[in-house]
């Protein structure tokens, strides 16, 4: 009974630490939590849940890196759309 109180408890408190976070930030540790998710679900088909979570955290944070500097990108140019059509009015 008391693994069960602690358990929500500790997820709410970790994720209460995101509140302060760069959006940057936020991507690549979600990649990296969801990465690691992934990795050890496929590593312990293999016997080693450790190394696939790994792995996964490895290639989830390159992932979520990616998908900023796209999103990024995106707002970027959105920006700089947006001021060239403002400028020529």
């Amino acid at each position: 009974m008391r693994r069960l109180l602690l358990i929500p408890a500790a997820l709410a408190l970790s994720l209460g630490g995101c509140a302060e976070m760069s959006p940057t930030t936020q991507r690549v540790g979600g990649g990296a939590a969801l990465g690691a998710l992934g990795g050890a679900a496929i590593g312990s088909f293999s016997g080693n849940a450790g190394m696939g979570a790994l792995i996964g955290a490895g290639a989830g944070a390159a992932g979520g890196f990616l998908w900023d500097q796209n999103v990024r990108g995106r707002q970027n140019a959105y920006q700089q759309g947006f001021q060239s059509g403002q400028s020529s009015r």
